[in-house]
């Protein structure tokens, strides 16, 4: 027996040169890696695995140059590496290899840099106990690689991108990787960084940090998902209001406009759910109540949305002006985000009394629970307390710029160990307020996430995009991977939100196509900036961005697409409640439910509302039809026609500007079309 080894029951341990390595059963045929230079292991290091009780039917077996550990359908082998040439172990001991169980399949294997050193795993200090931790794995042709969250680089399969793993504006890490070869890999460090997906081998690096630590898993995609929500935690069920229209646009200015066009939509019969108040809708910025002055009497409006079955959502940002009633309290009780060097405050941005000028605002600390505590006792009072339950958690990143991490000190560390926390602590705050409230429906809305954050209740939308085809592309695509990323709950500012004009033929066929594809995203929300000409300040009131904004062709199209999401509502739920009980996703990738058609992986611009509706959005300028993939194993009758097909083949169908290609699969019988 290799004096390397430590059989721990449900764990094995290798430990040589200093480092410790732990391979431990963790759910379903998944294992936690942890990996550190020196000294033990660490256990209370912030992540997103909850703790799960351990398989009883592991299998440890210990040789003298190897060891396996078998957990279900996966497999894990050390190899001791003494057979060198030298008697110095070379770059290769300890290295890990992971595989299918029942074939023996390689599903994913670490890879030395270098045959006498480094090794897969490299650690270089950066002080105070922190180290620069790279992770190696091999690289495999033809691999297929999705999930990491929300990006613009307009790809599904992300092989051979470099993604920084830190959060931006509509740039959002969620270090979940799922491949085509049958595995998946949660890289469980909120450490800033950055992931290589390149064909010589796959990277993953912590800029500082005290170890390694990911999980892996055996499976198809959804075997993949279901295990990742059994590992790190099931969304609730999405409340059933939440499945209709939200309105929304930069900005409603005053109570009067607001309630203005909620009544409108009632007079025009047009569903309705929800309808948001943007920033700059309080006192000061971090006050986190209305201004009295333009929101006089916010208790009846929103006493007047209730009557007509509408929520008020609520913008709540994490920053907080130094002419805010809260900054001098916060400061001094230690609730902001830290500095290592200079002042408290991280950014600027315009404040109300201020004029031209902007304030230098700080953030609070959501990793800290004294801050989260503080926080939501002011959204209580001034939001709850009126009837308020939903809250759009704006800027959440945090908005930083410029964005040094390495300056930033956190209650839960310092900024490069755990700044990728942030967005999902800020959906807590709300998450536990609401609970503790005695609330049993939470939903926030937010423009950032990690992973775990699908337990909070939160939502995740793209962010500030552009308004053209090009990005509604791109979009699809984003929303795919998020879907892969364990978050089931997300949408877009339908026609993106930096500009578009109304009145422009050529935007409002963009708006147009992208409110048929809203109607299929798991939430149909419209929102935007409208127009060149707006400036941004605290009294902004926004241009049009209503339905009946872009005329009268258009408002017959999305009206029609409203009353379609309505009939579509207790489908919607049903998935919505199959992402809380199992992890599988509302609007899926085409491989997802067909992965033994190879051409379903190429499928990038369509996907799959729930097991049931193909859908396939148009975004090309002046397309009135398009070519579709039909999977193979499932015959496809197209909903509007009636025309079936057998799958297995593409097709060209009809897509004249009022409608979007729409396909059921098998005998499914859904009421697209009005009976």
């Amino acid at each position: 027996m290799s004096p390397y080894f430590r059989d721990l029951g449900t764990a094995l341990e290798w430990r040589a040169r200093g480092e410790t390595l732990r391979v431990e059963a963790w759910g379903p045929d998944a294992v936690r890696v942890r990996a550190t230079p020196a000294g033990p292991l660490l256990d209370d290091l912030p992540g997103a695995l909850l703790d799960v009780p351990p398989d009883s039917q592991v299998q440890i077996k210990v040789a003298e140059d190897h060891a396996t550990l078998v957990t279900g359908g996966l497999t894990v082998r050390i190899d001791a590496g003494t057979a060198g040439l030298t008697p110095d172990l070379p770059s290769s001991a300890g290295t890990l290899t992971f595989g299918r169980t029942g074939d023996g399949t390689e599903l994913l294997a670490e890879e030395p840099a270098h045959f006498w050193w480094p090794g897969p795993r490299l650690a270089t200090a950066t002080g105070n106990g922190h180290h620069r931790l790279e992770q190696r794995f091999r690289a495999y042709q033809g691999e297929r690689l999705y999930g990491l969250g929300q990006h613009t680089h307009g790809l599904l399969d992300q092989k051979g991108a470099v993604l920084d793993l830190v959060q931006r504006n509509a740039e959002v890490t969620i270090p979940l990787l799922i491949s085509d070869r049958g595995y998946g890999l949660l890289w469980n460090s909120p450490a800033v960084g950055r992931v290589e997906l390149a064909e010589t081998g796959t990277r993953w690096v912590a800029d500082s940090a005290r170890q390694i630590d990911y999980w892996i898993t055996a499976g198809t995609p959804a075997d993949v998902l279901r295990r990742y929500a059994a590992v790190t935690g099931h969304s609730p069920e999405l409340p059933e209001w939440a499945s209709g229209f939200w309105q929304c646009k930069l900005r409603y200015r005053t109570q009067d406009e607001l309630l203005e066009v909620a009544r409108e939509h009632k007079r025009r019969g047009l569903p309705l759910s929800v309808i948001v108040c943007d920033f700059f809708h309080w006192t000061h910025l971090g006050d986190w109540r209305f201004d009295p002055a333009e929101w006089p009497d916010p208790a009846a409006m929103v006493r007047e949305l209730d009557d007509m079955g509408v929520k008020l959502m609520v913008s709540v940002w994490p920053s907080v002006s130094p002419a805010s009633e809260n900054y001098h309290p916060m400061l001094n009780q230690g609730l902001f985000v830290g500095t290592e060097f200079g002042p408290m405050a991280h950014a600027d941005w315009p404040d109300k009394g201020l004029g031209a000028y902007s304030a230098q605002v700080a953030f609070y600390d959501t990793t800290n629970p004294e801050a989260r505590e503080y926080v939501w006792e002011r959204l209580r009072r001034n939001y709850h307390d009126l009837g308020i339950k939903v809250f759009w958690l704006d800027a959440g990143e945090p908005e930083l710029k410029p964005g040094h991490q390495y300056n930033l000190r956190y209650h839960a560390g310092p900024g490069l160990e755990v700044g990728n926390l942030y967005p999902r602590e800020n959906a807590r705050t709300v998450h536990d307020g609401l609970r503790a409230a005695g609330e049993t429906e939470v939903i926030s809305l937010n423009r950032s996430s990690w992973a775990g954050a699908q337990r909070y209740g939160a939502a995740l939308w793209s962010g500030d995009i552009g308004t053209d085809f090009a990005t509604l592309r791109a979009q699809i695509k984003a929303g795919l991977n998020v879907m892969l990323s364990g978050i089931p709950w997300w949408t877009t500012d339908i026609g993106g939100f930096h500009g578009g004009d109304p009145g422009d033929p050529a935007y409002r066929e963009v708006l147009v196509r992208w409110f048929q594809y809203g109607t299929f995203c798991p939430l149909f929300r419209l929102h935007g900036f409208r127009g060149a000409e707006q400036v941004l300040e605290p009294g902004m009131t926004g241009l049009p961005n209503e339905v009946w904004s872009y005329g009268e062709e258009a408002y017959e199209i999305l009206a029609a697409h409203l009353h379609l999401r309505e009939r579509l509502r207790p489908y919607v739920m049903e998935q919505m409640r199959t992402a809380s009980e199992t992890g599988l996703p509302p609007m899926r990738p085409v491989f997802l439910e067909f992965p033994d058609d190879p051409e379903a992986w190429r499928v990038e611009d369509a996907f799959l509302l729930g097991p049931d509706l193909l859908v396939a959005p148009v975004t090309e300028a002046g397309a009135r039809e398009r070519e579709v993939w039909l999977p193979a194993g499932a015959r496809w009758t197209d909903a509007w026609t009636g025309d079936e097909h057998e799958g297995g083949r593409a097709v060209t169908v009809a897509a004249p500007i009022e409608r979007i290609p729409l396909f059921l699969r098998d005998d499914a019988r859904l009421p697209v079309r009005e009976s």
